[in-house]
């Protein structure tokens, strides 16, 4: 039994983490794209934009969907069209192409982060849901620091094509394990309207105040996190090459591997993600500082290590709560997190290099966690007790 609950766990955090490895894992390969394609690297660059998108609105589509037809028939569908597509990436003929089928490459990935955080909710409740996104976190805090390194050692032994192929072998290995997994949502629990009303259940979440405070409260951190990883400050300002890049970057992910595994060791959900959210404001002010005052990367990396660890508890426990408010909806709960949590990174990312970049990062890092502290006193009222 615990075996098969271990097995379920490490498959929904390696489905989890389809969108670092769809979005960061050839990015060392861009430059010989630029060539291959005959084209600039700013359109080159558009196959992450385009792959960022369609891991939000997949997010849209694949959540409701699975609420109706249950998981896993939107997952396997959603695996055939990442194989599909990927397929579609190797033999692109042009970039524009090769643009297009990124986009679709992200919408398939999307229903692998939709899904697995569905399928936790299906499964557990409470504290234990806590603990399984914990686990599934840790597992997923593990892509950004493979991706981005594993893509670097392939180009030793060859080029931006064989990363699609490992990319495709993932696809079809996941498709294979996938089909060992039991329908988690019984039709008497699924959603009884027809297939385009399924997406009316967006709009009654949006009014619900307790779930949309933990959804702001995740993405307001998110944001954060995403100001502070930026590539301008690390490579830019304190002129790392980009194999130090990488290593930074690896750190930072270990942080948050941290402290997605300290959230289960808390006897209440909100009481971890409350810890969280006050020490990441309170990090974030050192951060910043250390960023204002152009202090030496040492500084700025311990900060923001011991930042990213506060984050690291608010993930899983903001996730937790919220899907466990709306479990009658768990899909499309699980959609709109997702989805709000992109468009937050997507936002804050070109910000950061208006400017002062080192003044922009941390006037962006204080005034979101600072937001995510204010939502949290704002939330007394509707406290959960899990």
């Amino acid at each position: 039994m615990q075996n098969s609950k271990t097995f379920l766990l490490v498959l929904l955090g390696i489905l989890a983490a389809f969108g670092p490895f769809v979005t960061d894992m050839y990015l060392p390969g861009l430059p010989s794209m630029t060539v291959y394609f005959d084209t600039t690297a700013s359109m080159v660059q558009l196959g992450i934009t385009t792959a960022m998108l369609g891991l939000g609105f997949g997010q849209i589509i694949v959540g409701p969907l699975s609420d109706k037809y249950g998981r896993k028939l939107p997952l396997l569908l959603s695996l055939w069209l990442f194989i599909f597509s990927t397929i579609a990436c190797i033999c692109s003929w042009s970039i524009g192409a090769f643009i297009f089928f990124r986009f679709l490459q992200g919408i398939a990935g999307a229903g692998g982060i939709v899904i697995s955080r569905s399928v936790a909710t299906d499964c557990y409740g409470g504290k234990e849901l806590a603990k399984a996104f914990a686990m599934i976190s840790a597992v997923n805090g593990l892509a950004p620091i493979l991706a981005p390194v594993g893509g670097g050692v392939m180009l030793k032994f060859t080029n931006w094509l064989g990363i699609f192929v490992f990319l495709l072998f993932l696809g079809v290995l996941l498709l294979l394990l996938c089909l060992r997994l039991k329908e988690p949502l019984p039709p008497e629990r699924r959603i009884d309207v027809p297939a385009f009303s399924s997406f009316r259940t967006f709009l009654p979440l949006f009014k619900k105040r307790r779930f949309m405070d933990y959804v702001f409260i995740q993405a307001f951190v998110f944001g954060m996190i995403f100001a502070s990883s930026s590539p301008f400050v690390l490579q830019e300002h304190y002129r790392l090459s980009p194999l130090l890049y990488s290593l930074c970057f690896a750190v930072n992910a270990i942080a948050l591997i941290i402290g997605t595994t300290l959230a289960g060791r808390f006897r209440h959900i909100r009481q971890g993600m409350v810890t969280g959210v006050i020490g990441s404001f309170v990090l974030a002010v050192f951060t910043g500082l250390t960023l204002w005052y152009e202090m030496p990367i040492a500084y700025f990396e311990t900060a923001l290590f011991l930042n990213l660890i506060f984050g690291g508890l608010v993930l899983p426990t903001s996730t937790a709560l919220a899907l466990d408010s709306e479990r009658q909806n768990a899909g499309a709960a699980s959609a709109v997190f997702g989805a709000v949590s992109f468009l937050a990174g997507g936002i804050v990312s070109p910000l950061v290099g208006i400017g002062n970049i080192l003044h922009t990062t941390a006037i962006i890092m204080v005034v979101s966690s600072a937001i995510a502290v204010l939502m949290i006193g704002g939330k007394k009222n509707a406290a959960s007790t899990t």
